[in-house]
C-alpha cells in the first residue's frame, strides 16, 4: 500500500511521447521531484513523497523509458535538451509556474540546463550525486568501454549493449549493488532492480547511445562555466561519501561552481534519498522552505519556564492488532498513578483510536496524518496468509511517513517522554538519526527477532538474520538511544532460537537488553472470579455454554472467522447447550458473514476481554493479546496462527505452550466438522494453565516512570 495517494495524476505530451505525472498536495509552492535515469522512475522517490506534500505541492513523473510514460528505440527521445523538454511539458501539464526542481545523478544536469534556460521555472534546485564534467571520474567504470565485445564480463564490464539483452537481470543486480555500498540496504535493493526491469534493455541501449550535450564539455571547457554561472536559483547538492557510481569530487565541484550548499554523507553511496531517508527529507523540506520564504506568518505559539511546564508524554501504541492498545492503557493509568500531573497524547491510528477515545483518551490531531499500517496488512494477507516479515518490509514507504509525522510534533512541541510500543518506525529511524532524539526514549516490544518460516528458504534467513544484525548494531552503537527497553513478559517466553548463524541467541541477547515486566492484560482476573455475576451481567445464561469466536482488529482474520461460523451446526450437535457469538471487530463488515439460526454475529466489542472471562471456550486466531487474556483468565481455547506469520508461528505458540494454554489449529486441515469436534473435546479437557502475573502494567510503569 501507497503512504499517499497522488490527488492528480495524467499525461504531459513531448514529441508525441506519452509523460505519466502524478500531484500530490495543492500547496501555493511546487516541489518537482525529476525521475532518474530510465532504469527507474518516479518510485523512487516513495519515501519523500509523503512528507514532503504535507508542506508543499509536489510533482513528480515517469522518464520516457520506463514506468507508465512511453518507450522509444530512438536514441534522439532520450538527450539531454530532450529530457528538459520532458520535465517542462511536464510543469505546463500540472500548471506548475515555478518549482524547486530536484535531479538525480544525470537528472542534475538536466535541472542545471533547465534552470539556465528558463530561469523564471527554477525557485531552487537540489541536486544528488551531480554527473558533470567537473571532479574526478570513477576508474573502475573505466575498465571497458559500453561497446567493447569481451569474453568474460565482470564487474563494470556488464555494462554493455551486447551483454544488457540476454543478462539485464544480472546487470540490474551488479548496478544497484555498487549503488548501494551501506550494509542492511537489501529492500532498497529489491526495490531498485524491480524497477529497472520495467523498462527493457533495448530500451536503456537507446538511452545511452543518445547524442549529448554533457558528452560534448570538459572541465576546462569555458562553455561549462557558463552554464553553471546561468544558474541565478539557491542550490543544495548532497553526495555520498561512498558512492561508486558517480565520484563525491563532482558533487563537491558542481557545489563550488553554482554557489551551492553542500551536504556529503559519511558512510553513505548513491541512494541518499532511499537509503537516508529521514535525513535527506529534513534537508529538502528546509532548503525549499528557505527558497519560498514561506510568506505565511507562522501560528502564534506558547512556551513554558522549566518551572511552570507540565509534565507530558507522547505514547506512539501499534496498530496491529489491538491488543497492544489495552496494555498500553494499562500502563498509562499506572503512570498517571506515580505522576498525577502527567498529560499523555496519543499517537495512534484507527482502530486504536476507537479503543483510546473510549477510554476517555487524549488523541493527538496530528493522528490524522498517519498511513495506515493496519490497511497495509490486511493488503497483504491472503486466506488466512500474512507474510509478516515480509509485510514489515513492504511498508517502509508507511513507516517513513509515520516517523516524520512524528518528528513534525516533537520538533516543535517537547514532551518529556516517548514511549514506543512497537512503534518500528520510531526505534529504527531515531537509531539511524540519532541526532534527532530530543526526550527519553521507552522502547517496548513481546517478541524479539524476526525468523524465517521454514518454506522461505535461504534467502529468507538471509533477510531475517540481516534484519537481526541490524538491531544488534543499532544497539550496541548507541546502547542510551533506548533509555528503557521492556519485554512485555518473562525470559522463558523468549524463543530459544539464534538471530542468524553468526548471531547471539535470541534469549540472550535479549535477557541482557531488556528489562522484563511479566506479562500485561491490562485487566485483573480476579475481578472476574465471579463468573455467575460477570455472566449474567453480559446476558449469558447459567445452563447455556457460551462460545466466543474472534479475530483481532484487522481484517486479515476474515476467513477464519467464516470457516468457524461454517462448524456452528456440527459443534451443536456436538454441544447442545452450545451458544455462539461471533465477533466481527472494527474492520469486517457483519453483513459478508454468513448466518445461521442461533449464531450471533456481532461488530466491535467494547472491552471484549470481559466476554472472553466470561465465556466457556474461544476460538481465535494465533495473536499473542487475545490468547494471553484467555490464558490468564484460564479458559479452554482453539488458536488458529495464520500462515506465514512467524510470530504468532513461533513467538506466541513457544510461549502459550510454555503456559500450557490453549489448542494450536492448523487452518489449511480444520474442517468445519473439525473444528467442531476440537470444540467439544476442549470443553473436556482439564485446565492446568501456569498463572499470569497481574502486576505488570505496574512493573513496566515503575521502570518509566524512573524517566520522568
Amino acid at each position: 500500500m501507497r503512504a499517499r495517494v497522488p490527488d492528480r495524476d495524467g499525461f504531459a505530451e513531448r514529441d508525441g511521447l506519452k509523460i505519466f505525472f502524478e500531484v500530490f498536495g495543492d500547496g501555493p509552492n511546487t516541489v518537482l521531484l525529476l525521475p532518474p535515469w530510465a532504469i527507474g522512475h518516479s518510485r523512487a522517490w516513495k519515501l519523500q513523497v509523503p512528507h514532503l506534500a504535507r508542506h508543499f505541492r509536489v510533482v513528480t513523473f515517469d522518464p520516457v523509458g520506463n514506468g507508465k510514460s512511453d518507450r522509444s528505440a530512438d536514441p534522439a527521445q532520450y538527450t539531454d535538451w530532450k529530457r528538459v523538454a520532458d520535465a517542462i511539458a511536464v510543469m505546463d501539464a500540472t500548471g506548475t509556474e515555478s518549482a524547486v526542481i530536484v535531479g538525480i545523478c544525470t537528472e542534475a544536469w538536466t535541472a542545471t540546463l533547465l534552470a539556465g534556460e528558463h530561469p523564471l521555472r527554477a525557485r531552487g534546485l537540489v541536486f544528488f550525486a551531480p554527473v558533470s564534467p567537473y571532479g574526478e571520474t570513477m576508474p573502475d567504470r573505466e575498465t571497458s568501454s559500453f561497446d567493447d565485445v569481451c569474453t568474460t564480463y565482470e564487474g563494470w564490464e556488464k555494462e554493455n549493449r551486447h551483454y544488457w539483452p540476454e543478462h539485464f537481470r544480472d546487470y540490474l543486480e551488479f548496478f544497484f549493488n555498487e549503488a548501494l555500498p551501506e550494509p542492511h540496504s537489501t529492500k532498497q535493493w529489491e526495490d531498485s532492480v524491480a524497477w529497472g526491469l520495467q523498462t527493457t534493455p533495448q530500451t536503456l541501449i537507446a538511452t545511452v547511445d543518445a547524442p549529448e550535450y554533457l558528452g560534448t564539455l570538459n572541465a576546462s571547457d569555458p562553455e561549462l562555466a557558463e552554464i553553471y554561472r546561468k544558474v541565478e536559483c539557491p542550490v543544495l547538492v548532497m553526495h555520498g561519501e561512498h558512492d561508486r557510481l558517480v565520484s563525491p569530487t563532482r558533487g563537491v565541484a558542481v557545489a563550488k561552481a553554482t554557489g551551492a550548499e553542500l551536504v556529503i554523507f559519511e558512510g553513505s553511496g548513491h541512494l541518499l534519498w532511499g537509503r537516508q531517508p529521514v535525513k535527506v527529507n529534513l534537508l529538502l523540506r528546509d532548503f525549499a522552505d528557505r527558497v519560498f520564504g514561506n510568506g505565511i506568518a507562522p501560528e502564534p505559539r506558547r512556551w513554558s519556564s522549566a518551572r511552570s511546564r507540565r509534565r507530558r508524554a507522547l505514547f506512539v501504541s501499534s496498530p496491529i492488532g489491538l491488543g497492544h492498545t489495552q496494555r498500553d492503557i494499562a500502563i498509562a493509568r499506572e503512570l498517571r498513578r506515580l505522576h498525577p500531573d502527567l498529560e499523555i497524547d496519543w499517537l495512534a491510528q484507527n482502530p486504536v483510536t476507537a479503543v483510546l477515545e473510549r477510554s476517555g483518551e487524549r488523541i493527538h490531531p496530528a493522528s490524522r496524518l498517519l498511513a495506515s499500517e493496519s490497511k497495509h496488512i490486511e493488503g497483504e494477507s491472503a486466506e488466512h496468509d500474512l507474510h509478516a516479515f515480509q509485510a514489515m518490509r513492504t511498508m517502509d514507504e508507511i513507516l517513513v511517513n509515520n516517523f516524520m509525522v512524528f518528528h513534525d510534533i516533537v520538533r516543535d512541541d517537547p514532551y518529556d517522554l516517548w514511549i514506543g510500543d512497537e512503534a518500528w518506525e520510531l526505534d529504527h529511524f531515531l537509531h539511524e538519526n540519532p541526532e534527532e532524539k530530543r526526550a527519553p526514549f521507552v522502547w517496548m516490544t513481546d517478541f524479539v527477532g524476526w525468523l524465517p518460516m521454514p518454506d522461505g528458504g535461504k534467502r529468507e534467513s538471509f533477510l531475517a538474520a540481516d534484519y537481526n544484525a541490524e538491531m544488534v548494531e543499532h544497539i550496541a552503537r548507541y546502547p542510551r538511544l533506548r533509555d528503557r527497553s521492556i519485554f512485555v513478559g518473562n525470559p522463558d517466553d523468549v524463543v530459544p532460537d539464534r538471530l542468524g548463524a553468526e548471531l547471539p541467541l535470541v534469549r540472550d541477547w535479549t535477557t541482557q537488553h531488556f528489562d522484563f515486566s511479566g506479562y500485561i492484560t491490562g485487566f485483573d482476573p480476579a475481578v472476574f472470579s465471579d463468573r455467575a455475576a460477570l455472566r449474567a451481567e453480559l446476558g449469558y445464561k447459567p445452563d447455556e455454554t457460551v462460545c466466543i469466536v474472534t479475530v483481532g482488529g484487522s481484517g486479515v482474520g476474515a476467513h477464519l472467522l467464516k470457516r468457524v461460523i461454517e462448524s456452528y451446526a456440527a459443534a451443536k450437535g456436538l454441544v447442545p447447550s452450545l451458544r455462539m457469538i461471533a465477533v466481527a471487530g472494527p474492520r469486517i463488515d457483519p453483513a459478508t458473514l454468513p448466518s445461521a439460526e442461533g449464531l450471533e454475529i456481532r461488530a466491535y466489542v467494547h472491552e471484549l476481554y470481559r466476554h472472553l472471562a466470561a465465556c466457556d471456550i474461544a476460538v481465535v486466531q494465533g495473536g499473542l493479546s487475545t490468547t494471553m487474556e484467555l490464558t490468564a483468565n484460564r479458559r479452554p481455547f482453539l488458536y488458529f496462527p495464520l500462515r506465514h506469520h512467524f510470530e504468532q508461528n513461533f513467538h506466541v505458540r513457544h510461549r502459550l505452550e510454555r503456559y500450557r494454554a490453549g489448542r494450536c489449529m492448523d487452518y489449511e486441515t480444520s474442517t468445519p466438522e473439525t473444528i467442531a469436534h476440537a470444540i467439544a473435546s476442549e470443553l473436556r479437557r482439564p485446565i492446568d494453565y501456569l498463572a499470569v502475573e497481574t502486576d505488570g502494567a505496574a512493573r513496566a510503569a515503575s521502570r518509566i516512570a524512573e524517566l520522568i
